[in-house]
């Protein structure tokens, strides 16, 4: 039986450590307006687990938790203000941005909600209009030649 491998990471500032174990569900980019609008950048990767794969372990009561929506409750150090994770929920998945740990090898395998993309990449990867089927969405591929889109406001 092999053992499952555990990652570490933490906030901007330390603060704030946690640990992910086993494999992720998914990695990726996501090229949605909120995401963007978090991240302050034109594009976000995102590293998905299941909830009981991750563990704060430190800091736990200097976590602060945002959510706009239902959907996303975000995760940030009120020490540094450092993104740490997104709990997602309506997925039963979280997302740990895979800068906050520098260990794992970070291997995207798709980009979701890329028809609002404010910065096209070519990269040869899937690039889903929403989410893929068995998320939830609608499961289009674009083409990858797709242009950039117009930012609302």
């Amino acid at each position: 039986m092999s053992e499952e491998k555990t990652y570490t990471g933490s906030c901007f500032c330390g603060a704030v450590e946690l640990s992910v174990s086993g494999e992720s569900v998914a990695m990726g980019y996501c090229h949605c307006e909120s995401c963007r609008h978090w991240s302050a950048g034109p594009v976000t990767a995102y590293t998905l687990w299941a909830p009981d794969a991750v563990q704060i372990t430190k800091g736990e009561d200097n976590i602060l938790t945002y959510n706009k929506t239902p959907n996303s409750f975000r995760k940030t150090c009120k020490t540094c203000g450092g993104h740490i994770f997104t709990d997602h929920r309506s997925m039963g998945l979280f997302d740990v941005y895979p800068a906050v740990i520098p260990a794992l090898e970070f291997i995207p395998s798709m980009h979701v909600f890329y028809e609002t993309t404010v910065m096209p990449m070519k990269d040869g990867l899937p690039k889903f209009k929403d989410l893929p089927e068995e998320a939830g969405g609608s499961g289009e591929v674009l083409r990858e030649e797709k242009t950039r889109s117009t930012l609302s406001g």
